[in-house]
């Protein structure tokens, strides 16, 4: 989950290596270190803590001359966050330094074998030995010591390495971990991510799985783990600069939870032609759609939570069998993947390391595999046999929304589609869905416009122990992620619950004054909700409802009522989210919590 960047050129490195971590903070924010060329050796500042601590012991980069460096923020792994602990790490005559994302699996094996032959380390990473593994292997020659170190490595990585002895190149490797490097202007640039190049280069190479790249100030060249030469293609990213700053907000998390409409808008509007649904990329004919006899749909987080909501859309409206299940478990119970079998994996980043695992265990058996991401490029959507894009741009808080939001628009517009084909929706049924997706970025923005309303409220719940979230159906998969908003960004204890699971235990959990969160927006289970609303609510409960906005009648159940503009049944987590959103920001920002990078939380999951 770390960030890394490295910078070769003609201007000085460090002030360009610290704006780069500050884009990747999102990344990691246990502690950062830049490490800088000067013509004589490799110096290195490192401070535990957050980025501006670096800034500010670096004098924002002046102190650190040179125009050769690499540069990390961590998201601790193998030992305790501090300066000891932070990259870059070094071998023992500090004429290597190395920074990396990953996990080294078999390092304690590695570390054995090297303080056998001598060697003793400062740190309890795993990253210090593979500088002391370079080191090792090391005869002047540094693409033929990178080469035997990754054949004896186990794990995910991507590396930023400098040898002093070599102060006109920099080297970049990758394995399972994001790695991309571009051309800026009088230099060369590595990261693990775009927002860190965006200001330098639009022009970038993703680095594929055991590849190197050797770097000069003004020429890259590939190779493979054999040591031969390879070509690669250049990739332009289209991002507004822009879209990758604050603007103005308090918090990219605000920020980005009002970029939802143009999100959504941006991700259906390219495929609605017509008054018909075209996913050119899909890559599906229609005779392939209807031979799909089941679907699986595999993710973390947020996007699980997407595959949730999109299973009741799915099966209700093309009647195809949907499993969802969790990326870090899809593999390990030998899932059953028969033919006529569609995987769907769903990740913002295309580079969750599990979803990405899962994607490699079902193409390994013939499995066909559609990709759902935000960022093009990225590892998954490079695997997959196809991928579907969601226009959200970047996404820089750690907690999502906005790709949420389009990563849901993405789920619909295939039910629809996968509908159609298969005769179960007709043409005036997916014109009049159309109409509805269409006024979705309208109702989104008229409910964001409102939360003033949610922020009073929230401010009652500052200092509330637990909230429990609650509902059926779709509104069980909405639940399941306004929980999972509170609790990320404000640390409160949150379960979501499906409200009919109450009596099996969980109402035991219910003391005076709990705040418990209702989510009614399927008209055919309002009154099952309502009960168990009463059921709560009899035991001490306050309870907030979210409900569309014709049912008056759940207020003679609920203590604060939230409505939600009308729309078609399948599209409701895409407005009720929105409240839910606007609650676990508020209650965190009132407790002082910083929104942005939660603790112990990174944006992009890396390793497993």
């Amino acid at each position: 989950m770390c960030g890394i960047v490295g910078y070769i050129g003609d201007q000085q490195a460090a002030p360009i290596l610290l704006d780069g971590l500050e884009k990747l903070e999102y990344r990691g924010y246990d502690s950062a270190g830049i490490a800088v060329y000067d013509g004589e050796k490799i110096n290195v500042m490192k401070a535990q803590g957050r980025l501006k601590v670096l800034r500010e012991l670096s004098h924002d980069g002046e102190l650190l001359p040179g125009t050769l460096g690499i540069g990390h923020t961590r998201w601790a792994t193998h030992g305790a966050p501090s300066d000891r602990n932070a990259h870059p790490h070094f071998n023992q005559d500090r004429t290597i330094a190395v920074v990396h994302n990953g996990i080294i699996e078999n390092y304690l094996k590695l570390k054995k074998k090297l303080e056998k032959k001598g060697y003793n380390f400062v740190s309890e990473t795993d990253t210090e030995i593979i500088a002391q593994l370079l080191d090792y292997y090391y005869d002047g020659n540094p693409l033929r010591a990178i080469t035997k170190v990754m054949h004896r490595m186990e794990g995910s990585y991507a590396l930023g390495i400098i040898f002093s002895d070599h102060p006109d190149e920099l080297y970049a490797v990758r394995k399972d971990s994001p790695l991309i490097v571009g051309h800026t202007k009088g230099g060369s640039i590595i990261a693990s991510d775009v927002p860190a190049v965006l200001k330098y280069t639009r022009d970038v190479v993703f680095i594929e799985n055991e590849e190197i790249v050797r770097m000069t100030e003004d020429q890259m060249e590939f190779f493979n783990v054999d040591e031969e030469a390879i070509e690669k293609e250049t990739v332009h990213i289209d991002w507004d600069v822009n879209a990758a700053e604050k603007g103005g907000y308090e918090h990219f998390m605000l920020k980005e939870m009002y970029e939802q409409p143009k999100a959504i808008t941006d991700t259906f509007s390219p495929r609605l032609k017509d008054g018909k649904i075209v996913i050119e990329e899909l890559g599906l004919s229609d005779e392939d759609i209807r031979a799909i006899r089941k679907i699986m749909i595999v993710a973390c987080g947020s996007a699980y939570h997407t595959g949730m909501t999109s299973k009741y859309v799915f099966e209700g409206l093309a009647r195809i069998p949907v499993e969802v299940d969790l990326a870090s478990e899809f593999r390990y119970r030998d899932p059953i993947l028969e033919e006529g079998t569609l995987l769907i994996v769903v990740s913002q980043s295309g580079e969750t390391a599990d979803t990405l695992a899962a994607l490699r265990e079902a193409k390994s058996k013939g499995v066909r595999v559609l990709g759902i991401v935000n960022v093009v490029g990225s590892s998954i959507a490079r695997e997959a046999d196809n991928v579907m894009y969601t226009w959200a741009g970047p996404e820089i808080a750690v907690a999502t929304t906005k790709a949420y939001s389009a990563q849901l628009i993405a789920l619909y517009l295939l039910a629809m589609k996968f509908a159609h084909v298969r005769g179960k929706l007709s043409d005036e049924g997916l014109a009049g869905m159309i109409e509805e997706m269409k006024e979705l970025p309208a109702q989104v923005e008229m409910m964001l416009n409102n939360q003033n309303k949610i922020q009073k409220f929230a401010n009652r719940y500052l200092a509330a122990r637990s909230i429990f979230f609650i509902g059926r159906g779709i509104d069980y998969a909405i639940s399941l992620e306004g929980s999972l908003k509170l609790k990320e960004v404000s640390y409160i204890h949150s379960e979501a619950y499906a409200a009919g699971e109450l009596k099996h235990g969980t109402i035991s959990l219910i003391e005076e004054g709990t705040l418990v969160c209702a989510v009614l927006t399927q008209e055919e289970l309002y009154k099952k909700t309502i009960s168990n609303m009463v059921e709560v609510r009899t035991r001490g409960a306050f309870v907030m409802a979210i409900t569309n906005v014709d049912n008056t009648e759940v207020e003679k159940a609920a203590d604060y009522v939230v409505y939600i503009p009308k729309t078609n049944k399948y599209f409701t987590n895409s407005l009720a989210i929105i409240p839910l959103q606007l609650f676990g920001y508020y209650v965190a920002v009132g407790r002082g919590c910083d929104v942005d990078k939660p603790r112990n939380l990174a944006k992009s999951v890396t390793v497993e």
